[in-house]
């Protein structure tokens, strides 16, 4: 199970390349696409599969259709767990785990153990074993920066930036959809290759633009975090925070999409004056002081 279709498609590709020489099947399910997909995804449901990789809203949506059989699950995976309660995917979560058979290993990963989690660990998992890896921390190769200002300042603080330096494979990250636009709209008025991801889009849009990006028809991609953890990209030269992560672990998610493959990073984050307290537990996390 995965919280959004860009992680479930990653891990997709992942499992197409771990099985190529293997007889596994696998099949992807989830949303925002055309009903073309969604025949496709039938098809593969009802045909079988060794594995099906999929996003909760639309994998219930085939099962109330009738021709889902779970009796045969052997593992129950949820990768992301606190970010798909967070996405409000609990109720849909226990709905697909009543329907699976009592026998069967069930696996969790999730990047924090708020109480929420603990609760569903406690209502779907058979004494657990729980296993805590030590926190993510930034890669070394990252030279991470602070701009204390005014939320007023930060558009005009971006375009200087992109003045100073022509823009490298950039991923710019913000808090919400509007401000995504909103920046994409700035930088894209100075001429400059710019796409934008947020879930306004429909699913062959994204799909467009980030093909546009890997590419390198793009340079600059402003997004919300709906790919902080989904994007696979190596040569990724600098990440922008346009406004400050919510906490630690999601700023390591944001700033690890550069510095990959051996490579050198930069990662800015714009701190504005309400946004100081929430950054400073970030230092904290991350051991480091950056303003």
């Amino acid at each position: 199970m995965s919280p959004t279709r860009e992680l479930a498609q990653q891990i997709d590709q992942q499992m197409e390349g771990f099985s190529y020489f293997m007889p596994v099947s696998s099949v992807a399910v989830y949303g925002g696409s055309d009903g073309t997909l969604f025949d496709q995804q039938k098809k593969g449901l009802t045909l079988g599969a060794d594995v099906v990789i999929a996003t909760p809203g639309r994998l219930l949506a085939h099962i109330n259709l009738g021709y889902v059989d779970l009796s045969h699950v052997s593992y129950f995976i949820l990768d992301e767990a606190d970010r798909m309660l967070d996405m409000g995917f609990s109720d849909d979560i226990m709905q697909i785990a009543k329907l699976l058979p009592k026998k069967r290993q069930t696996i969790m990963f999730s990047a924090t153990m708020p109480a929420k989690i603990q609760q569903l660990a406690k209502t779907i998992l058979d004494n657990p074993v729980e296993v805590k890896i030590a926190a993510s921390k930034p890669a070394d190769k990252i030279l991470q920066a602070a701009y204390v200002c005014y939320e007023s300042q930060k558009l005009g603080i971006m375009r200087h930036l992109f003045v100073e330096q022509v823009p490298e494979r950039v991923i710019i990250f913000a808090s919400s959809k509007i401000k995504v636009k909103e920046v994409a709209k700035a930088l894209k008025d100075m001429n400059l290759n710019v796409g934008e991801m947020h879930s306004d889009l429909e699913q062959s849009q994204r799909e467009f633009i980030m093909h546009e990006f890997k590419s390198g028809r793009i340079n600059i991609l402003v997004a919300t975090n709906i790919v902080a953890r989904g994007i696979d990209i190596d040569d990724i030269r600098s990440v922008i925070n346009f406004d400050v992560p919510r906490d630690g672990e999601d700023y390591v998610h944001r700033i690890g999409r550069t510095a990959r493959a051996n490579n050198d990073g930069v990662a800015i984050t714009l701190v504005s004056e309400r946004e100081q307290a929430a950054f400073k537990t970030i230092e904290t996390f991350s051991e480091k002081r950056y303003l």
